[in-house]
Formats: C-alpha cells, sequence, structure tokens
C-alpha cells in the first residue's frame, strides 16, 4: 500500500492449518513479504491477525483457529524479514482503516463488525482505538447469546458468531440441504446433492440470483446479527455499525433482515438516537488496509508527510511503549 492508502499489490496463499506450529505461519508470511519485496520498496510490515492481540501489539496471546498461543509474532516475522513489523487483530485494523478512509469517515463513534469465519469487532472512538485493558477488547463474536447453543471453538456455547457468521451459514445451509427438504431444491441442483460443496460465497451468489432457500438462509443470519447488534448498541452506543468481512458481500439481502431485527431489539427504540448500519467501503481488504496504516503511522518519517485523506491521530499517553517497543512518539504536527 502506498501513502494515500491505494493497494498497489496484491499476494494472496493459503494459510496453513491451526495443527501446524506458528513457525510455519510466521514462514508463511515472512515468505509473501519477500515476494511482494522483490517488485516493491518496503518501509514497513503491518499484520492483522485473528486472535488476541497484546497492548504491546507484539504478541498474539490467543487464536482460535491458529496455533498461536502467547506467540512473539512480531519479534519473530522481524526476524526474518528485517523491517519493522506491527501486529494487531485483524477486525481492530479493519474498523481502523474504515474510520480512516472508509465507511465511518466523519464519524466520532464508529463500531465495526466483520463477518467471515467468526465474527470480529473494533472501536473506534474519538480517533482512538479501543484496544480494552488487555489489548483484546472487540471479541464481539464470543458474546453468549444462546446459553447451551451451538459449540464454538473458542470452548464455550451459543457465541454470536456461531448464529452469524460464514461458518453459520454454510452449516445451516448445509443442514438444509441434508435434510432433503424440498426448499433446498436449487442448492442441491447446484452442487449435485453433495451439501460439502456447498460455500458462504456460493449461496451468497444464489440468493442474488433470487434462490428463496439461499435467500431465506440469509435473512436467518441477518436476523441473528441484528439482535448482536442491539446488545452492541445498548452496551457502547455507538453512531455508526460499519459491517464487514466476506459476507457482507450479501449487501442488502443480509442488511435488510439485519435493520428490521435490530429496530426491534433496540433498548429505549423510539426515544434514543438509532444507531446507523451500513456495509464497510473497503470490503474484505479493510484489515490489511487497516494493518498496513498502523505501520506506516509508526514510522518517524510519516509524521513530516500527510496525505490527503488520511487522517493523524493523538497517541494515548497511557501506552508505556510505542508500536515497535520504543518509546511513545510526541504528538504528531497536523499543521504539515
Amino acid at each position: 500500500m502506498n501513502a494515500d492508502g491505494k493497494v498497489l499489490d496484491r499476494l494472496r496463499t493459503e494459510t496453513p492449518s491451526k495443527s501446524k506450529s506458528p513457525k510455519v505461519v510466521e514462514d508463511t508470511i515472512a515468505e509473501v513479504v519477500e515476494e511482494l519485496r522483490r517488485w516493491h520498496l518496503i518501509a514497513a510490515v503491518g499484520i492483522g491477525a485473528a486472535g488476541f492481540v497484546d497492548e504491546r501489539r507484539a504478541s498474539v496471546l490467543f487464536a482460535p483457529h491458529l496455533a498461536w498461543r502467547n506467540e512473539p509474532l512480531r519479534d519473530a516475522v522481524r526476524s526474518r524479514v528485517g523491517l519493522p513489523v506491527v501486529v494487531e487483530n485483524d477486525a481492530n485494523a479493519a474498523a481502523w482503516a474504515e474510520w480512516q478512509i472508509g465507511a465511518g469517515l466523519g464519524w466520532t463513534h464508529v463500531c465495526c463488525v466483520t463477518l467471515g469465519t467468526g465474527i470480529g469487532g473494533g472501536l473506534v472512538i474519538n480517533g482512538e482505538l479501543e484496544r480494552g485493558y488487555g489489548g483484546t477488547a472487540g471479541e464481539f463474536g464470543h458474546m453468549t447469546i444462546v446459553p447451551g447453543g451451538h459449540r464454538c471453538e473458542c470452548g464455550n456455547r451459543g457465541c454470536w458468531e456461531q448464529y452469524a457468521s460464514g461458518n453459520a451459514l454454510v452449516r445451516e445451509a448445509r443442514e438444509l440441504l441434508a435434510s432433503e427438504s424440498p426448499v433446498a431444491r436449487g442448492l442441491a441442483e447446484w452442487v449435485g446433492g453433495d451439501p460439502s460443496r456447498l460455500s458462504g460465497p456460493l449461496v451468497t451468489e444464489l440468493a442474488k440470483d433470487g434462490d428463496p432457500a439461499a435467500i431465506e438462509l440469509l435473512e436467518e443470519i441477518g436476523g441473528w446479527l441484528g439482535i448482536g447488534l442491539a446488545n452492541l448498541a445498548a452496551a457502547l452506543d455507538p453512531g455508526l455499525f460499519v459491517i464487514g468481512g466476506g459476507v457482507s458481500a450479501a449487501g442488502e439481502l443480509l442488511l435488510g433482515p439485519t435493520r428490521h431485527t435490530f429496530r426491534r431489539a433496540l433498548t429505549g427504540r423510539g426515544y434514543r438516537p438509532e444507531p446507523q448500519i451500513t456495509q464497510a467501503a473497503l470490503g474484505n481488504e479493510a484489515g490489511m488496509v487497516g494493518a498496513a496504516l498502523l505501520a506506516r503511522e509508526a514510522l518517524p518519517r510519516w509524521r513530516q508527510r500527510r496525505p490527503a485523506g488520511v487522517r493523524m491521530v493523538r497517541p494515548r499517553p497511557r501506552r508505556p511503549l510505542g508500536l515497535f517497543g520504543d518509546p511513545p512518539p510526541r504528538l504528531r504536527n497536523t499543521t504539515r
């Protein structure tokens, strides 16, 4: 990504499964960086990690879908690539990007919810990325929404992401198909009757083409999403919810039912400002762009130039360390 937030190049590779050692994942990240260095001058690396990132933005404390447990990811990757590295939770990075240059531009209280394999989240309040006491704020997907419900990979039951994520969409679609319901006839034709061939993007595309079962599945996911957002609104009172991640590609097929359920479940409805719900502007690239923004903002040279449309903010004085383990930078001069 360049200084103006434009993505210049992309390289995608398969994420090693969580059965693989952390070193395998770190080697994969380093290989991607080195490949991109063949064609571009790189000043710093930002990583959006799907897991709990500590307050120093250095270690991944826990990742439900990868083998990271108290993993010093920043230092491990930095030793391999020889560049400054910033690690942030992927949903936090997405929230930062949407607030900086995306759908949240101009808002003071933005809550970003990302729907992918699970549900991630990030909160930006008055220009500050709220990370919590230990750096693990925003794990909205693991709110218990159905006590005793579906088992979650985090170890608990009834987590929100078990009902309103990409995994939930695929699970419900496969169960519908396996039941041999006549409602699922269209789904069955597309996958030849094999439930294992169903995927979230396929369900979304079929819904866009008017398949009634696919539309119903997205309505169900949207309903659960609306209930969870109403809970977040009661606790956080944001002005704007930004919905990102792969499932958000369904657009109004998802967000229409979400808004309907949200309004019915919102505490104090009719007597309070109603938070708006909108689709993320940066799509699946939000986490990548946000990680790059955070990495660039940590470089001293970045303070000398502010590209149009990219905001500068005051670093939090309560953090004892900067993003690279150095003393925190002074207030950036926003007049340059």
